[in-house]
């Protein structure tokens, strides 16, 4: 296993703690233009392959069957934190669809973020399969199994013909056959899928240059979803959350997974990017991004300064006193 530092964090002058991981950058002719470590590391996709386990979803006009909104449907490729906007939107899902909540097989649970768990707790409520950050994903799935007949008890299964669908279209994206794909099952209960670094970063350069992909259905599912994910940024995470503050930049398709993996793909540069921090850890994501942008002399530099928002530069304590530095540890 070849890795590389990404993110160093200094206390004062010394050398306190690193984030080791893996990057690569690949172009639309599948030439690895950038790469920190080994670009054929394999890692799960965790939550970064729900914009793909969506298409199936735009393929077959679900959206429309259910008069479903966009900013709903940017829930199918989202991990939501509980907010209530997020919490609406999925009881709207419901309602418009018919499914009920206990066919997730999701676990309840309570929100995410600090506010609305608190509000959720001051208020007694019960956990709830569609506070879930994945629960968007499964309604999705749900609703694919209802217009087409397809059976909704298994619908988590990999021999499912949605989780089918999801493989077959993952493996045309990332042009990793399906014979490559390791296959394990995520914390939701969905299959999750491991490629190779480059193989995932491929992939995500078709959701950001859907030109790329021949199959006419599958580039206006591309077209569709990523539309509603750059259109409603706060339903993909929420505000102050990395996908949404790369999401608002309209040249960026991006979303993150659990565990350290992050995707993201420059539409006009037409360029993707794939890392995993190999300690699991997503704290440093804003700062490799920063500094992945900074080293390309990205033209929004916005985009830039939402990042080091959520991660800066000085590390802080607790009175607010700088008392030491991150600092992304690569250069290409």
């Amino acid at each position: 296993m070849k890795l590389s530092a990404l993110v160093e964090q200094y206390r004062g002058s010394v050398l306190e703690n690193v984030h080791m991981g893996v990057l690569c950058g690949v172009n639309e002719f599948g030439e690895v233009l950038y790469e920190v470590g080994n670009a054929e590391h394999r890692a799960f996709l965790r939550s970064a392959a729900k914009p793909f386990q969506a298409i199936p979803v735009m393929q077959d006009k679900v959206v429309e069957a259910f008069g479903i909104t966009g900013e709903e449907a940017a829930l199918f490729a989202a991990s939501q934190r509980g907010e209530a906007y997020q919490l609406r939107a999925l009881e709207s899902i419901l309602r418009k669809t018919g499914i009920s909540e206990e066919q997730l097989i999701t676990r309840p649970t309570i929100p995410l973020n600090d506010e609305p768990k608190l509000d959720y707790l001051m208020k007694g409520l019960p956990p709830r399969c569609i506070c879930h950050n994945c629960s968007g994903k499964h309604l999705g799935i749900l609703s694919l199994c209802k217009v087409m007949g397809y059976p909704m008890d298994n619908y988590g299964d990999i021999n499912h013909p949605a989780q089918q669908r999801i493989l077959k279209v993952l493996s045309e994206l990332s042009e990793c056959p399906v014979s490559d794909i390791h296959i394990a099952i995520d914390g939701c209960g969905f299959p999750v899928f491991a490629l190779p670094l480059k193989c995932s970063a491929s992939a995500y350069l078709k959701l950001a240059c859907p030109d790329l992909i021949a199959d006419e259905s599958v580039r206006n599912a591309v077209i569709q979803i990523t539309g509603y994910m750059n259109a409603y940024p706060n339903m993909i995470a929420s505000h102050d959350f990395i996908c949404s503050e790369l999401l608002r930049d309209s040249n960026i398709v991006a979303k993150g997974g659990a565990k350290g993996f992050y995707a993201f793909a420059l539409k006009k540069e037409r360029i993707a990017f794939a890392l995993k921090v190999i300690d699991g850890s997503e704290n440093p994501w804003p700062i490799i991004v920063a500094s992945v942008l900074e080293q390309m002399r990205y033209s929004n530099k916005e985009t830039i300064r939402r990042m080091y928002e959520l991660t800066p530069k000085e590390i802080r304590n607790d009175n607010g006193v700088i008392v030491g530095e991150n600092k992304a540890a690569f250069r290409f």
